[in-house]
């Protein structure tokens, strides 16, 4: 199986918090679109120091991670971040691999949003067809 690509918007889901109780203007939320690879061996989002940067994502702990060539250090968590594929979204932590070439979109915010691998077609595709099942917490 090759790897593939999907567009996805971050952004940081304080800022959106921030803009809804009048706090700071809608054009200050800081969100960027970029290509992510969709990763069903991660666990969550994986970013790298620039985009968290660019996002202005706080650090709210760090977590010991074996990366996919094995190696296990300690890495930043970040506080939420948006995850916006189409018409659906979450929000969730980033894991923060500071040098990181690909941004990789894990199993978690795949499942919050519905989503699943369509190895054959190289895409993602709702796991319940076109419309998002809402799991309820």
């Amino acid at each position: 199986m090759s790897v593939f690509k999907a567009e996805i918007t971050l952004a940081n889901a304080g800022d959106i918090s921030a803009a809804r109780n009048g706090l700071i203007p809608d054009t200050k939320i800081r969100a960027v679109t970029l290509e992510a690879m969709p990763d069903t061996g991660a666990w969550t989002l994986v970013i790298n120091e620039k985009i968290r940067q660019r996002l202005g994502l706080a650090i709210e702990e760090t977590s010991e991670s074996t990366l996919a060539d094995g190696k296990t250090d300690t890495y930043d968590v970040t506080e939420g971040v948006k995850i916006q594929w189409k018409d659906r979204s979450t929000v969730l932590p980033a894991v923060v691999v500071p040098d990181a070439r690909d941004i990789l979109l894990g199993a978690l915010p795949l499942e919050a949003m519905d989503l699943m691998v369509d190895p054959v077609h190289q895409q993602l595709v709702g796991v319940h067809g076109a419309e998002p099942l809402h799991v309820l917490y």
